[in-house]
């Protein structure tokens, strides 16, 4: 009997295990590289962002920049302003209050430390408004100063005829002052027919002329004032002046004398004064007696008469010694 063949019971070979590493060290990798690439990304984020952050903080310092010279600019121009102008300086510290208000505020937000953009804005509309402030003020400086000229002009011309009226009445004034003094000058009386007689004065009341001093108890005195047309009507003080033959004028607190004002001779004194009543344009005869307290002396009596300041007549009477039986 052949013998059958038998796969021999040789014990198998077990199969090889499958090595995981390399997929893990592939994923370990990979994760790695992408958290390098992560990381890589962020930081390049990161600076992105902050590069962003320092443009912008660079237009900010710029702009808080302009903002600074802005305002700083507004404030020379306003000191320049007011050191030209003294009208300007004057109204603008009436309005102190006002202005420095808005400059607290634009300093407040230039100088903050972190300011904003709206900061920013808000420190540039304010310098705007500042501005236009000092634009107001000049053009009511300028709108004031117009008027004041125009006010001066006006003043002028009012005091350039003021003057001329001045002059014109100045010229009136005069013309009417020499014509009121002609006619002053021309209403002066003149006295004529001057005649001086000495009265020896008898028992009885009886009266006779005499020529010695030793009889002569008075004086009487008479003129006429002749036609004036200029003259008016009325009452004529005129002035007597008595010289005795020594030169001395007679005066007595009897014979009511007294000093008057002449057109010549400034102030003199006057022995008596006679009041008459004139009539314009008529002839006026004057009488009047004259009498002495002291005895006649012999030699010239002068007798002369004043009217209106200027002499208007005069006379001389002599009185002789006289005999013994005179």
């Amino acid at each position: 009997m052949s013998a059958t063949n038998y796969p021999s019971a040789s014990p198998q070979t077990p199969a090889p295990k499958k090595d995981n590493r390399g997929l893990i060290y592939g994923v370990l990798i990979a994760a790695l590289l992408g958290t390098w690439g992560y990381i890589i990304y962020d930081k390049s984020k990161t600076k992105e962002v902050i590069q962003q952050k320092d443009v912008q903080y660079t237009m900010l310092d710029s702009s808080k920049n302009q903002v600074q010279k802005e305002y700083e600019d507004a404030l020379l121009r306003l000191d320049a302003m007011t050191g030209a102008n003294s009208k300007l300086d004057s109204l603008v510290k009436t309005r102190d209050k006002e202005l420095e208000q808005t400059k607290s505020r634009i300093k407040t937000l230039v100088n903050k430390q972190n300011a904003t953009a709206a900061d920013l804005a808000e420190a540039k509309s304010l310098i705007k408004e500042l501005n236009g402030k000092i634009d107001g003020y000049v053009a009511e400086i300028e709108r004031l100063q117009g008027e004041n000229q125009q006010l001066t002009t006006e003043k002028n011309t009012l005091t350039t005829q003021k003057a001329e009226l001045e002059q014109n009445l100045s010229t009136t004034t005069s013309a009417k002052q020499a014509a009121e003094e002609k006619v002053d000058i021309g209403s002066t009386l003149h006295a004529s027919n001057f005649k001086i007689t000495a009265i020896n004065e008898k028992s009885g009341g009886k009266e006779k002329t005499t020529s010695t001093a030793k009889r002569a108890d008075k004086f009487r005195i008479s003129f006429q004032l002749d036609e004036n047309l200029i003259a008016p009507s009325g009452v004529k003080d005129l002035y007597i002046l008595v010289t005795d033959p020594a030169g001395k004028l007679v005066s007595e607190q009897g014979l009511n004398s007294g000093t008057f004002t002449t057109r010549k001779d400034g102030e003199k004194q006057f022995t008596n004064k006679v009041s008459v009543d004139y009539e314009q344009g008529a002839v006026k005869a004057v009488s009047f007696d004259l009498k002495q307290t002291d005895k006649y002396q012999p030699g010239n009596y002068k007798v002369e008469v004043y009217h209106n300041g200027f002499k208007i007549g005069e006379n001389t009477v002599t009185l002789k010694k006289g005999g013994l039986f005179s």
